[in-house]
């Protein structure tokens, strides 16, 4: 355990901040998860392209927040990108 006043002010501080960003992280995951089952499923083309957008949308946002790194929230988006564009395609 921590000895210092703002060792624990900061143990306070990054427990909360997990919770926080917890949220945010799960909503990108679920969004990713319809996206990717959207464009699987190959029968509507318009439902993936916009399943899409709504998980491209929510990457940004959690790495403007810093909830994941960028680089990790851009590789999600070409992948996905990637797949959409294949969908496209045929």
């Amino acid at each position: 355990m921590a000895n210092h006043k703002s060792a624990i002010k900061r143990i306070r501080q990054s427990e909360k901040n997990r919770i926080h960003n917890r949220i945010f992280r799960a909503r990108t995951r679920t969004l990713v998860k319809k996206a990717r089952t959207a464009i699987d499923a190959k029968s509507d083309l318009a439902a993936a392209q916009e399943a899409t957008k709504m998980a491209v949308r929510d990457l940004d946002m959690a790495a403007s927040r810093g909830t994941i790194h960028p680089r990790n929230a851009a590789r999600r988006k070409s992948r996905l990108m990637k797949q959409l564009a294949a969908l496209s395609a045929k």
